[in-house]
């Protein structure tokens, strides 16, 4: 049963733009009529049906909307780099799917500072409420569309840089401007 519950979680996410592993998987065991105590799969169970359902089902279309994503993710970064952007989520990952995010990090003196930089560019953006995480939530988020994909930069104090973020159960990976462009010029990307 916990693989059936994985296994339909991810099929969800892939499907259904669910992007929340535990909102995924407590409507998966509903689906299918286990009860919400029975032993849920982790994240990284969920994570692998994902990839597995993506090779199987989305595999063209999914390589190519991670490549286009990636390269997108390179020209938000450039264009925030006085801001240390980092790439994260999905997209960084490998498993974004059709409606991933671009998720972004950055850590400027001011998320102010960002928002006047972005306005002065003509970009459009909206301010989002920050996805709730303990003591690394971010001061602000912002929303906006890049080359039609959707950007998702979350803006945090200077000091955050540093400090090792949790996503999903274990720590969350990051990357720099140039290791994602080291990603996209790898023959795998």
């Amino acid at each position: 049963m916990r693989r059936n519950i994985a296994a339909l979680a991810a099929r969800l996410m892939a499907e259904d733009g669910i992007a929340d592993y535990g909102l995924a998987k407590r409507k998966a065991a509903r689906q299918l009529g286990a009860p919400e105590t029975e032993a849920l799969p982790n994240n990284a169970e969920i994570e692998a049906e994902l990839r597995a359902y993506q090779a199987i089902y989305q595999e063209d279309e999914q390589r190519e909307r991670l490549l286009d994503m990636r390269r997108t993710a390179v020209e938000v970064m450039h264009l925030l780099e006085p801001f240390r952007p980092y790439l994260t989520g999905p997209v960084l990952d490998g498993t974004a799917g059709r409606f991933a995010e671009i998720e972004l990090e950055a850590f400027p003196d001011s998320g102010k500072e960002v928002e006047i930089f972005l306005l002065n560019r003509g970009i459009r953006f909206e301010q989002n409420e920050p996805r709730r995480g303990g003591s690394e939530t971010a001061e602000c988020v912002l929303a906006f569309d890049w080359n039609d994909f959707p950007v998702r930069l979350s803006l945090y104090e200077p000091d955050a840089e540093r400090a090792q973020k949790r996503r999903n159960g274990k720590v969350s990976e990051r990357a720099r401007l140039a290791s994602v462009e080291a990603l996209l010029a790898s023959p795998a990307a």
